[in-house]
């Protein structure tokens, strides 16, 4: 952008820079409304790698913080307000300044006296806000996570920091749905139950709450080790239960949770879910083969998924889409977004329904959607279509 108002902010940037007068600085108002990002607010933070920006992303579900170093600041501000905001406020100790830019790409800048005086003291680093508490916490031990003297093991640092993320994102998935007084959560596929150990004591110890938490796994031999470690930590309303999930017997669902149940497994547990009316459903789909079987596209797309590895991808697109539009349709707002970054795991999406609206039959125009994708990618069926009967 070339506009006046906007080089004369960037100027403004740059002096509050080395004057040393910059208190903060937001960026807001997207300009797609698609984005999942909403706005970064940003302050100058001392770190050990030197004196950076440090910005907090504020996306629907999580708030995510990352630190601009100082030479790079005016660059990635203005980049920002070029191809995702249109609003700019800039506090200093001197003046505000307040850019706002069109759609139609105008621009205005208002200049207002100061609202902060006082330079707030530089942000330093400190101890990341931890969910999950490692001292005194008996399952992380008995798990292994912790040494006898409840510190993490250097080895389980990773999983310690999983754990918490997975908590976190929980947590911002959580705040605006109304889960008040006892309910029912069910974690499909337990496994050796870290995640399910660490919802139940965020659940319990941290939001104050009192629900009953089903883990659903297989192995009998895990879910004798579970229930025994659960009994140590005194989680009286933690529950182990031997069983697949497609046919374990179950209570009424408020909460569903299935992290990386294999292939038509996540269909199995969003059919739980959705027969359930549970108010959450949250998968982390694994392993796309039902929908890779039938692809055959019928027009020039077909060239594209000749190629082995592009079919597998577009599979994987077509399979979680779909669930996330089956959802759309029995009245789920649904999301889909990363929630590991790709360096730890490939298989690291989320898809995640609130309930909207109860529904009993699906909405035949989101039908109508489904269908269409179906037929331009010679999809005959899709599992989850075929237990709701749809």
């Amino acid at each position: 952008m070339s506009l006046i108002n906007v080089d004369k902010f960037e100027q403004h940037l740059r002096d509050s820079l080395k004057n040393d007068t910059l208190v903060k600085i937001t960026l807001s108002n997207k300009r797609k409304k698609e984005a999942d990002l909403k706005s970064i607010n940003g302050k100058l933070a001392q770190l050990k790698k030197g004196l950076h920006l440090s910005c907090i992303y504020r996306y629907p579900t999580n708030d995510i913080t990352k630190n601009i170093p100082f030479d790079e600041i005016v660059e990635k501000v203005m980049k920002y307000l070029e191809e995702d905001f249109f609003n700019a406020d800039l506090y200093t100790t001197e003046n505000d300044f307040h850019l706002l830019i069109s759609p139609q790409q105008s621009a205005k800048l208002r200049v207002k006296a100061a609202s902060m005086k006082a330079k707030p003291q530089l942000q330093h680093d400190k101890q990341k806000r931890r969910l999950i508490d490692a001292k005194d916490n008996v399952y992380l031990q008995e798990l292994g996570v912790t040494t006898k003297e409840f510190k993490v093991k250097n080895s389980m640092q990773d999983k310690y920091r999983q754990l918490n993320k997975y908590v976190e994102i929980i947590e911002g998935i959580l705040k605006n749905v109304d889960l008040s007084g006892n309910y029912n959560v069910v974690d499909m596929g337990a496994g050796k139950g870290y995640l399910t150990f660490a919802l139940y004591d965020y659940l319990k110890n941290v939001v104050k709450q009192s629900p009953e938490v089903i883990g659903v796994e297989m192995r009998p031999e895990l879910v004798k080790k579970c229930n025994g470690i659960a009994e140590k930590s005194n989680f009286d309303h933690l529950k182990f239960k031997q069983g697949t999930i497609k046919d374990i017997d179950l209570p009424a669902i408020d909460l569903l949770i299935a992290l990386h149940a294999c292939d038509t497994a996540t269909d199995d547990a969003i059919y739980r879910g959705i027969t359930a009316k549970s108010k959450v459903i949250i998968c982390a789909p694994c392993c796309h083969k039902q929908v890779r079987k039938q692809l055959e596209p019928q027009d020039s797309l077909g060239k594209i998924t000749q190629f082995g590895i592009l079919k597998e991808r577009q599979a994987e697109l077509l399979t979680d889409g779909i669930r996330a539009l089956i959802m759309e349709a029995y009245g789920y707002k649904t999301k889909v977004f990363e929630f590991i970054a790709t360096e730890h795991t490939a298989k690291n999406v989320l898809v995640v329904g609130v309930q909207d609206e109860i529904r009993d039959t699906p909405n035949p125009e989101v039908v109508e959607q489904i269908n269409e994708i179906k037929r331009i990618h010679g999809i005959s069926t899709h599992h989850l279509e075929t237990l709701l009967g749809m």
